[in-house]
């Protein structure tokens, strides 16, 4: 499976300019199998939602539906949200025929007050795709392992992520050894530019089950980068070397 991360700089509270430039993004990396966005890719990481979220059948999931369609490929990303009175950070994984599953960001980053306006999701969500088995997180969900086990479940885990430039080295190192430790396939997709709140630099990622870096966009820059996931390489790994079989229950 061909996966093609897409690292933005985000206009602020602009879906429609934003979705244009990831289609014009996805339209210079055509043949792919499932293209991932950064967080909150439509309007930029936002912790005081009211005006900025989009409603659960925005223009942006329809963006992605319809998109999805055309390309016959699966795309990824997450959008802030609003739902029955309630905000949601989102990850959405839509496929080619239109069916859409979604992911809750679990843990709020409450360092910059996600928690007081966004509500947790509660579910760990995987996703099938061309034979790819996908585990769903965003963000600061990365500094928490338990939450990511490998439990056998899975095969490659996304991060959709803003994580700011003064903390960038942790974000690298624990791509890396989600990948390494989850025996797994990582990509980790960050956003560049500006943020009322933030600076952003990337350091969007692709990763292999060995720990090394197979796909890398450039920093501080709008790029694209594009790896294969090999679903042989992977399974001999896991039975030469299995891990997973004597984890922590």
């Amino acid at each position: 499976m061909k996966v093609t991360i897409l690292q933005r700089d985000i206009e602020w509270a602009k879906p429609a300019v934003n979705i244009q430039r990831a289609e014009e993004a996805i339209g210079r990396n055509a043949g792919a199998d499932l293209y991932v966005l950064p967080e909150m890719f439509s309007t930029g990481f936002c912790t005081q939602p009211e005006g900025i979220a989009e409603s659960s059948e925005s223009d942006t999931l329809k963006w992605m539906q319809r998109k999805a369609a055309e390309i016959n490929a699966a795309i990824a990303g997450s959008v802030a949200v609003e739902e029955q009175g309630k905000f949601y950070n989102r990850f959405y994984f839509v496929k080619p025929d239109g069916s859409v599953t979604h992911y809750d960001k679990k843990h709020l980053f409450t360092y910059g007050g996600e928690h007081l306006r966004f509500t947790a999701g509660e579910e760990r969500v995987v996703v099938e795709w061309r034979g790819v088995r996908i585990l769903l997180e965003v963000c600061y969900d990365l500094r928490f392992p338990i939450w990511a086990r490998n439990r056998g479940d899975y095969d490659m885990i996304l991060y959709v992520a803003s994580w700011p430039t003064p903390r960038v080295a942790a974000w690298s190192a624990l791509l890396v050894a989600r990948a390494i430790e989850n025996q797994c396939y990582v990509a980790g997709v960050n956003r560049v530019g500006t943020d009322p709140a933030c600076e952003y630099c990337g350091g969007s990622v692709i990763i292999d089950p060995y720990g090394k870096v197979i796909a890398a966009c450039a920093d501080n820059e709008e790029c694209e980068a594009t790896a294969e996931v090999d679903m042989e390489v992977l399974e001999a790994f896991r039975e030469k070397f299995p891990v997973l079989k004597d984890a922590d229950i």
